[in-house]
């Protein structure tokens, strides 16, 4: 994929959504960050069915700490991996109140040092909270990416480097959400629908899904 198809590619989503956002649901940063440590390996919207109500109860580091990990697990238990979760959002919590006065902190280097705080979920928080143009390569992005052809590479992290490269400039605070909200609900991993695609005819993946209802009357 050369320049001008990659500024097309923006465009295009850009135009499909204009005001991109995550679906996770929050108020704060704070609220934001424990979302997106209980997102790994789940989905947005199992992470809200149990946030909307610990939020509710406890939406403050103070709140949930309070709660401690058992309190804390009753209300995240129908998410993978909740108890590992539920132990690392403690010690975050903990961390943010001993550290950084009960704030999520700006830099990345603080972030990662928080407890289940991986390079993925500090890019979330350094482009929706602080503005930064950083792009958080999940399992959908990675997919879309890939496969598309807009940026190539064998890991997450690879990826995450050449998109930084060759993201148009206008478009990169904006783009890990575009890229994101296009795999997960388009460029699927099992059965990509193609036929609806806006990028179709930019998309490099040679076995594009057929529409289901081409021929039938």
């Amino acid at each position: 994929m050369d320049d001008a198809q990659r500024q097309e590619l923006f465009q295009r989503l850009q135009t499909a959504t204009p005001q991109p956002a995550s679906e996770l649901i929050y108020a704060t940063p704070f609220q934001l960050l424990v979302a997106v440590i209980l997102s790994a390996q789940a989905t947005d919207k199992s992470v809200n069915l149990a946030t909307v109500p610990l939020f509710a109860a406890a939406p403050t580091p103070q709140a949930i700490l309070a709660l401690g990990e058992d309190g804390l697990a009753a209300y995240i238990k129908r998410i993978g991996l909740y108890q590992s979760k539920a132990r690392n959002i403690i010690a975050t919590c903990r961390q943010l109140l001993a550290e950084h006065g009960g704030e999520v902190p700006a830099r990345r280097e603080a972030l990662e040092a928080l407890p289940g705080v991986g390079r993925k979920t500090a890019n979330v928080v350094l482009n929706i909270v602080f503005g930064e143009a950083t792009i958080a390569v999940d399992t959908h992005i990675f997919r879309l990416a890939n496969r598309t052809g807009l940026a190539t590479g064998k890991t997450p992290l690879a990826v995450e480097q050449v998109l930084l490269q060759v993201v148009p400039p206008p478009f990169m605070h904006s783009a890990h959400h575009w890229l994101l909200l296009h795999g997960r609900h388009v460029c699927k991993a099992r059965r990509p629908e193609c036929w609806r695609c806006v990028l179709a005819d930019l998309c490099a993946f040679p076995d594009k899904t057929p529409d289901p209802q081409a021929g039938v009357p």
